[in-house]
């Protein structure tokens, strides 16, 4: 799938927003533990995207009941689910120079149509030295889901599935989408939150 992004400035995916808070000290400070050594551009995109996935737990897969949605809120708890983890991935590379946005796609929120749909996010990352786009997500693997860094091939939490009508959207967005925001910043229990309630459509 060709990715389109929303604005041909790069700048624009580098501006700190209020849930993208990477002036915040404690995300200053984990950048500054994750990239303490000299690391090319790759190497910080890899080591950024593996510990959101891997040390930023996925409220749905720890069942809990609690919501963030800030950057800053989701490296304290270490915690959030894939619209709140995508702010915190955003977060840390936007605050060193590197260009992240905000990708979707619509999945089946359990393993049936009938048991409805909901918007995924995920991010996409450009790459100064290859000159293009690639998309990550940092949803965090579990049986059945196992994304990766890949800077040729695409290793996502979920291929789409188009008999079930899931879809990818293509656009590389700037910030996040507002309905994904608006429903961590109304809910306070995250679990029935991601049963009912998440976005279907962008």
């Amino acid at each position: 799938m060709k990715l389109i992004p929303e604005s041909n400035k790069l700048a624009d995916y580098l501006e700190e927003l209020n849930v993208v808070d990477y002036s915040h000290p404690m995300i200053q400070k984990k950048v500054a533990e994750l990239f303490k050594r000299e690391l090319s551009e790759i190497g910080k995109i890899k080591i950024a995207f593996e510990f959101v996935r891997d040390q930023i737990s996925h409220s749905w897969d720890i069942q809990s009941d609690r919501v963030t949605c800030k950057a800053s809120d989701v490296l304290f708890y270490q915690e959030g689910i894939c619209y709140a983890k995508a702010n915190l991935l955003a977060a840390i590379l936007r605050s060193v120079g590197i260009p992240t946005g905000f990708c979707y796609q619509r999945l089946m929120i359990f393993d049936t149509p009938e048991d409805g749909y909901s918007l995924h996010a995920l991010n996409a990352v450009f790459l100064t030295s290859l000159n293009r786009w690639i998309r990550l997500d940092a949803r965090g693997n579990k049986p059945g889901v196992n994304a990766q860094f890949s800077i040729n091939e695409e290793y996502l939490a979920f291929p789409i599935r188009e008999e079930f009508a899931e879809k990818d959207y293509p656009t590389i967005f700037v910030n996040p989408n507002p309905k994904t925001i608006k429903t961590l910043e109304n809910h306070r229990h995250a679990l029935d939150m991601y049963k009912y309630y998440l976005p279907e459509v962008l």
